[in-house]
């Protein structure tokens, strides 16, 4: 199946980069904490994810000590 244009854009920023920096934490650390690969984080960081497990995000946001809302914010613009 392919996407339509309307799942390629999308107007979701991640903060990843932010917390991160916040808490004194690499990406590399928080791979290792949350047992996902860096790879992944990276696209997820970047805003090329187009979707994230629940499993994921509980176990980023836990580890970070956020809520999705500060990790995913709606921005204007679609990013893509």
């Amino acid at each position: 199946m392919t996407p339509s244009a309307d799942d390629a854009a999308h107007a979701v920023h991640c903060r990843l980069d932010e917390l991160l920096e916040a808490r004194g934490m690499t990406l590399t650390e928080l791979a290792q904490r949350v047992g996902i690969t860096l790879a992944n984080l990276s696209i997820l960081k970047n805003d090329r994810a187009r979707s994230i497990r629940f499993s994921t995000l509980t176990a980023i946001c836990r580890t970070l000590d956020c809520t999705p809302g500060e990790l995913l914010i709606l921005t204007e613009e679609d990013t893509h």
